[in-house]
């Protein structure tokens, strides 16, 4: 079988490189990493794949330029070897930039054809849909069509320790690649002067400790008549005795906000990171670590997000000024004001484009040691 470890702009090689880390090849592409396996390899995936969206089952990819020709697409489709009789199989869709851009219309296209084809070969009129989910997804883009079922269900994003949000919270997937990519290793100090409601000090946590970042949630292709339950509770079991609850974290935050401070222990609560990981109420001005190789990742406020440009522009400065008082530290934030590197007087060692929801942003590594 074919699979796309769907992702965000920007992310698709950290989670190819994922994938290859987990023993499977993979080939990354926009909007993701591709790779070939079984089930058994889907729900690997699931489990341990930190910055992906969602895993896909790839049942067909064709150039459609007319409804009809859509709907004779996924007429072809094999459906009925993978959704049994009772199968509940609602259909998501997306268009870009092609010829058929309705996406009501491309969903409603492709459950009926859906249903036509499961008429066919259950010789049956009336689908009941009381069973399994079995999500279906219709893309086109660029007059591509692809079709696919989602093992994952819920977004993989959905770790489970974070049931409250705070103003402008920043997803789990995102949280976990800004860890990786500012290089950070378990030895060292990670701390994050504007905390929240603590993603990315969990994150960071996870990372240390060989947590597998599904390991407390279930998905969607554990229910399917496919799949190897056996297998999959062996690979959640390997994943358990792999996790290191007890390893030293040297990872602690601040923020101003006394309201997201209260939403950050309980999210590190529910992670499991009761009295391992420390948080405070400060302003980053005030603040003075006496660790001297320090990695400060953060997602500060920048005008777009929250309204505040004058605010976020003095958050920058602030950054700017903690980071030249802690000489053997690394800065690293991801922001949409083109002018943080000049709010924080310090020019960015490494860049590279992220995207925070839909807004685009960069991702700045600021290294004293540069």
């Amino acid at each position: 079988m074919e699979f796309m470890a769907a992702a965000a702009f920007g992310l698709e090689g950290l989670v190819k490189q994922e994938l290859l880390d987990l023993g499977i090849k993979a080939q990354a592409e926009q909007g993701g990493a591709r790779f070939e396996g079984d089930l058994t390899d889907a729900f690997k995936a699931n489990l341990h794949l930190a910055c992906a969206d969602r895993v896909l089952l790839i049942l067909g990819e064709q150039k459609v330029t007319s409804f009809e020709g859509l709907f004779d697409f996924v007429l072809s489709l094999p459906f009925e070897r993978h959704l049994p009789r009772d199968a509940i199989f609602p259909v998501s869709g997306n268009c870009v930039r092609s010829q058929l851009m309705s996406v009501r219309d491309c969903q409603a296209i492709t459950k009926k054809a859906i249903v036509e084809r499961l008429k066919r070969k259950y010789r049956a009129n009336w689908f009941p849909e009381t069973g399994s989910l079995y999500p279906v997804n219709i893309t086109l883009h660029r007059d591509i069509a692809r079709v696919t079922l989602d093992t994952s269900g819920d977004a993989l994003n959905k770790r489970g320790y974070r049931t409250w949000v705070g103003e402008a919270p920043l997803r789990e997937t995102l949280a976990a690649a800004m860890v990786r990519l500012s290089g950070w290793t378990p030895e060292q100090m990670f701390y994050d002067p504007c905390c929240g409601t603590g993603t990315l000090l969990i994150e960071a946590a996870y990372l240390a400790q060989n947590r597998a970042p599904g390991l407390n949630r279930g998905f969607a292709m554990e229910a399917w008549q496919l799949t190897d339950q056996a297998a999959c509770k062996a690979l959640r079991k390997e994943a358990r005795a792999l996790h290191r609850p007890e390893a030293p974290l040297q990872i602690a935050g601040s923020d101003i906000d006394q309201e997201a401070l209260t939403l950050c222990k309980k999210h590190l609560h529910q992670a499991g990171l009761n009295n391992k990981i420390t948080v405070q109420q400060m302003d980053l001005r005030n603040l003075r670590l006496e660790d001297t190789d320090i990695c400060f990742v953060t997602n500060p406020p920048y005008g777009e997000r929250l309204g505040d440009r004058k605010k976020a522009a003095q958050v920058a400065a602030s950054l700017g000024r903690m980071l030249a008082a802690h000489p053997g530290a690394r800065l690293c934030v991801i922001t949409a004001d083109p002018a943080f590197e000049a709010q924080a007087k310090k020019r960015a060692a490494r860049r590279r484009r992220l995207y925070n929801g839909r807004l685009e942003c960069e991702f700045l590594v600021l290294d004293n040691k540069d």
